[in-house]
């Protein structure tokens, strides 16, 4: 599983001046915040955390869809599909949605990498 290459990119330019940052997961790219994921590209969608409220009106909107890839969708999520994240301005769009919802999340402790957790 391989995810889009072009709209990596595209998403890597839209979190450049931002406090989000990059992980490889599940065959694709993920992007959180204090910890927390907001946004990423599973396959070829955008995949995004706006919360339940935003969530439903989305679903609303062309092109957007619950985000299932396990076969039960997570509330709170959206896939967006290629023709709704054509543009730089509703990829971004997208995002700051995202990075909204996620930056009123509490933080997550992220331990040390490399080193185990004690029991």
């Amino acid at each position: 599983m391989h995810s889009d290459l072009k709209l990596t990119e595209r998403l890597r330019s839209a979190a450049a001046n931002s406090p989000l940052t990059e992980r490889v997961m599940f065959g694709g790219v993920a992007f959180f915040l204090s910890g927390n994921m907001c946004c990423g590209i599973y396959h070829d969608a955008l995949v995004l955390r706006i919360g339940e409220e935003q969530a439903e009106k989305a679903l609303n909107k062309p092109h957007v869809r619950p985000m299932d890839i396990t076969g039960k969708p997570m509330r709170g999520w959206v896939m967006v599909d290629p023709p709704g994240c054509k543009t730089m301005r509703q990829l971004d769009g997208w995002v700051a949605m995202a990075t909204a919802f996620v930056g009123d999340l509490p933080a997550k402790k992220q331990p040390a990498r490399g080193l185990k957790k004690k029991k």
